[in-house]
């Protein structure tokens, strides 16, 4: 923005071009822009010279920060906000309930205004989404949806005396707005079947279509057997001014009728007969009314077994095979209903989206996920064994512990990624400066256990203690193996010597010697100390002693029981 003067205000100053015009002033632009590649080339050049840049990035920055939007963002994309969204939903679906016939104008009015709330309501979710998502809202088939169902909402309200005179009722338009419920499926964690459902009914598609096409054909077959044998039969029990043989379309809806083995014993009692009709004469060319037993016990019970034995079945079949198929496949495998669950609870432990959560948050990351990925606590051994990079500042990436998962899966279903290649990396790895991998989870195991070894070899040193041989648990703790082979810490138990009175110099609980430390004389008994680590507990029951610890240790620190 120039001035009468030709100076150039401050962006404090006149902070946009509306700003600058409503002034009075000049908005010019740029003499170095990118309006034309040539223009870009030589703004480029200035700066790849470093003279003249920081003009060039001050004007190529980003808009100021448009706070609203971020908060707007924060609340379409909580879960509670679509449960609320839900609620209006159920409230509008009750009310859409109590519209009945010969209702008062006063009663009429009442539903009319709630119906205009739901519209104000539903319109104002779609703009708000609208304002925080921008285009990518649009990328949603169910953000699609809403827009339809929103804007078929307002022409029901706006235009409801015209559609009503001129088209269809607006209620019908209201109806439209019920569809906005298969949203719950989002919501629902049992709505996952259904979706599988869903998914196998599409799979089915070009299938059923094969197989409408021969039922058709079938139709249009017997139609015309039908029209010739029984175009004249006498009106009786299934066949009437309404189904019968008169005519093609007719006949296709009668037929119609009988694929679905409704009403076919009607129309066989009408075809075959035989009494009470007027027989045909030849010599007046009259057909006559009468039908033909024979005829049509073989023309009925052919197209019952050929339409409703045989063809509707084929629907019932391919629907079956196609969703065990569907089934299958989510069993056996990750779909992606699983990978939205992980990322929707990465944005608890990330908020600030930046694709990193602490070493230390992981074993609480990994038990609050769902199955099939969660991972229980205690599964310090089980980290240690899928080997997940650290990065710098015991940071790790998300798509590392992603990528650790999907490789677990897989391995307890019998079929490691590595060695059938079906699948590749989830993603690659980040091109930037902040994905800088310094260890793994079984390096840092391995580094952990040579720190003990290097301190109990200087306590040994410095007090002459004698030394320790490792015994075969603290090998297994080297490689990140748990003790106990279960893979998530262990239970050990040992007995107190108090008032049992056992020896207190005889083992602990760990089942290791006790240093003369460990025991204190009491008044009324001995004391006995127990090896525990500083996250594990320890559970007395009588003169019984249970140790409950997320990673045991033959260095673990003491503590009093």
């Amino acid at each position: 923005c120039v001035d009468d003067n030709g100076t150039t205000l401050s962006h404090e100053i006149i902070p946009n071009k509306n700003a600058c015009n409503s002034e009075n002033l000049t908005w010019e632009n740029s003499a170095m822009n990118f309006d034309h590649v040539g223009n870009a080339y030589l703004c480029l050049f200035q700066v790849a010279t470093f003279k003249g840049w920081i003009q060039i990035m001050n004007d190529a920055i980003d808009s100021r920060e448009w706070r609203p939007q971020a908060i707007v963002f924060e609340i379409v994309t909580d879960k509670k906000f679509d449960i609320i969204i839900m609620l209006f939903i159920g409230l509008n679906m009750f009310t859409m309930t109590l519209d009945r016939y010969d209702a008062s104008d006063t009663y009429n009015a009442v539903l009319d205004y709630l119906n205009a709330i739901f519209v104000v309501i539903f319109s104002s979710e779609c703009l708000l989404k609208i304002f925080a998502l921008r285009y990518h809202y649009f990328k949603e088939p169910w953000n699609l949806f809403d827009v339809v169902v929103v804007i078929l909402s307002i022409l029901g309200l706006v235009l409801s005396d015209i559609i009503e005179k001129y088209f269809v009722s607006p209620t019908l338009l209201r109806v439209v707005r019920v569809a906005k419920v298969g949203r719950v499926l989002r919501l629902v964690k049992g709505a996952k079947g259904i979706r599988t459902l869903l998914f196998a009914l599409a799979m089915s598609l070009p299938a059923l279509f094969n197989i409408c096409l021969l039922l058709f054909l079938v139709m249009f077959i017997f139609a015309i057997f039908g029209m010739s044998f029984f175009m004249h039969v006498k009106e009786k029990s299934g066949i009437n001014d309404v189904y019968n043989f008169k005519t093609f379309g007719q006949s296709m809806i009668l037929l119609f009728q009988m694929s679905t083995s409704a009403g076919w014993d009607g129309v066989l009692d009408a075809i075959i007969n035989e009494e009470n009709c007027d027989p045909p004469d030849n010599d007046k060319g009259y057909p006559g009314n009468c039908g033909s037993a024979t005829v049509g016990i073989t023309f009925l019970l052919s197209y019952l077994v050929i339409s409703f034995l045989i063809v509707i079945n084929m629907y019932i079949a391919v629907i079956l095979e196609n969703y065990s198929q569907a089934t299958e496949d989510v069993q056996e495998g990750l779909t992606d209903d699983d990978y939205d669950m992980y990322y929707e609870i990465w944005q608890q432990f990330d908020p600030e989206g930046t694709q990193y959560i602490p070493y230390d948050k992981l074993s609480e990351f990994l038990d609050v996920l769902e199955p099939p990925l969660q991972i229980h606590k205690p599964n310090k051994y089980k980290i240690i064994s899928m080997d997940i990079p650290i990065c710098r500042g015991d940071m790790m990436y998300c798509v590392d512990i992603l990528d650790a998962l999907t490789k677990d899966f897989f391995a307890r279903k019998g079929n490691p990624i590595e060695e059938t290649g079906e699948i590749g990396e989830i993603a690659a790895r980040p091109d930037t400066e902040g994905y800088e991998p310094v260890s793994s989870t079984l390096w840092r195991q391995r580094e952990e256990y040579c720190t003990r070894v290097i301190q109990r070899a200087w306590h040994k040193y410095k007090y002459g203690e004698p030394e320790e041989k490792p015994t075969e648990e603290a090998v297994m703790e080297e490689n990140g193996e748990p003790p106990n082979g279960d893979g998530n810490g262990g239970v050990v138990s040992g007995s107190i010597n108090g008032e049992a009175g056992g020896d207190p110099s005889s083992t602990s609980a760990t089942g290791g010697p006790l240093s003369p430390g460990c025991v204190s004389a009491g008044s009324n008994g001995r004391q006995t100390a127990v090896l525990v680590e500083s996250d594990g507990f320890v559970i007395k029951n009588g003169h019984k002693v249970v140790i409950h610890s997320r990673s045991p240790s033959i260095t673990s620190r003491t503590a009093d029981v």
